[in-house]
């Protein structure tokens, strides 16, 4: 698709590939062309300077973004990152993805996404409070409760979500509003099973995908990509149900053990040594090795585009189940279902995170709070859903998952914009 200079926040690769897959999926359920000709464009972008006192006493200005895609069904919903690669065609694509995740989940939100093109790593923690204070002051017109609620991503955490939350309790009233933000600590509204639910919704994918399969997870192998916070609780909620994790690796490498792998004696090594690099009991192999090893299933749980059409037709797993962002791509699924690899796509995959953002938006609205045995309870039931309803359409069309779930996507949306009309007339 080419878009006119004007419009060249809109050409960015995530960008561009998540509409190869909108309009693929619209062709699946013939789509109203008026419906995909507005899902084709965010509804705003907002760019904003933020000066900020450094520690030397200079001012130093940064660029933050704000992209609010689209909200038919609901306040919009989406993290926000600090990276110094952060643009604005990519905060348009990250915003994109929010939509049509949020939608295929069954969530009553939106989608956005916002950013500051920075490096977390380069900055004090003082600078860092000062840079996150005035970028909330400086979108603070666009967010809020009911209109657009952020979220943590790449480079920042529930503290970056605290001193959010409290810099617009400051500006709207004075008091505690806690709904504004999502991915607080708990002692400020956060919800219990926020920090373990994106790996956790993995799991309950991966649990689906072994019964479609005809297969059980106690008792299979399984090589698991990234071992953050998503790859980290993915391998020990599997070792927990009985799972053989036989490899997984990190930014220092890959290990392997066809017996298994002793999962919370490994997240206890992580925890002094920082890194995979150095354990001793499971030999070491490459990051190319780990995703083309014999196994049951593949939690690719990194970084995007790692299995692609070059290595694709070496991937050995019955069932692959996207923890990362699009770590498989649209090419490469095309070749893994053609060979009767099983998919679970991201869109539904790694859906535990903003699953349990939405819970604790409702919990912090209500002042009313689950344990975390509920919380965990009620994502298995959302996760499942939004699961059998695109295998359902996987089954009936003969399609992909990761198509099923974005046609699915889209089928929602259109259904609710139609209804919803065009204003004005």
């Amino acid at each position: 698709m080419e878009f006119h200079k004007s419009e060249a926040h809109l050409d960015g690769p995530l960008f561009k590939n998540a509409l190869q897959t909108v309009e693929e999926a619209a062709k699946l359920i013939n789509c109203d062309p008026n419906v995909l000709e507005r899902l084709k464009k965010p509804r705003r972008c907002v760019t904003v300077s933020i000066p900020v006192r450094m520690d030397d006493y200079s001012v130093k200005v940064f660029t933050g973004y704000r992209v609010q895609y689209n909200a038919t069904l609901g306040p919009y919903k989406g993290g926000i990152r600090y990276h110094q690669n952060v643009d604005l065609p990519e905060v348009v694509g990250l915003a994109a993805l929010m939509t049509f995740k949020n939608s295929v989940l069954g969530l009553p939100l939106g989608g956005a996404k916002g950013g500051v093109c920075v490096d977390p790593n380069t900055i004090s923690r003082t600078e860092k409070q000062n840079l996150t204070r005035r970028y909330a002051s400086e979108i603070s017109a666009f967010v809020g409760p009911t209109k657009d609620i952020p979220a943590p991503d790449v480079g920042t955490d529930p503290q970056t979500m605290a001193w959010f939350m409290d810099t617009y309790s400051q500006e709207q009233g004075g008091y505690a509003q806690p709904g504004v933000v999502t991915g607080k600590p708990v002692e400020i509204g956060g919800s219990l099973g926020r920090n373990h639910a994106t790996g956790l919704g993995v799991v309950y994918t991966a649990e689906k995908s072994f019964e479609k399969m005809g297969m059980k997870m106690a008792g299979s192998t399984i090589a698991i990509q990234g071992f953050g916070n998503v790859g980290s609780f993915a391998a020990l909620f599997a070792h927990q149900r009985g799972a053989k994790i036989i490899a997984i690796s990190d930014v220092s490498g890959a290990i392997f053990n066809g017996d298994g792998l002793n999962i919370p004696e490994i997240i206890e090594f992580i925890k002094t040594n920082k890194v995979l690099k150095g354990y001793t009991k499971a030999q070491p192999l490459t990051n190319e090795e780990l995703l083309t090893l014999k196994c049951d299933a593949l939690f690719p749980c990194a970084l995007e585009g790692q299995i692609d059409v070059h290595n694709a037709e070496n991937v050995k797993a019955k069932i692959i189940v996207e923890g990362a962002n699009g770590p498989v791509s649209v090419n490469a699924t095309k070749i893994l279902h053609k060979r009767g690899v099983f998919i679970a796509p991201d869109v539904i995959a790694n859906g535990g995170g903003v699953i349990v953002s939405y819970f604790e938006w409702v919990q912090d609205i209500m002042s009313l709070f689950w344990d975390e045995e509920e919380v965990n309870n009620r994502l298995k039931t959302i996760i499942h859903r939004a699961f059998d309803v695109g295998f359902k359409f996987h089954q009936e069309k003969n399609v992909d998952m990761r198509s099923a779930a974005m046609a699915v996507s889209v089928q929602r949306l259109e259904k609710a914009m139609l209804l919803r009309g065009l204003y004005p007339r």
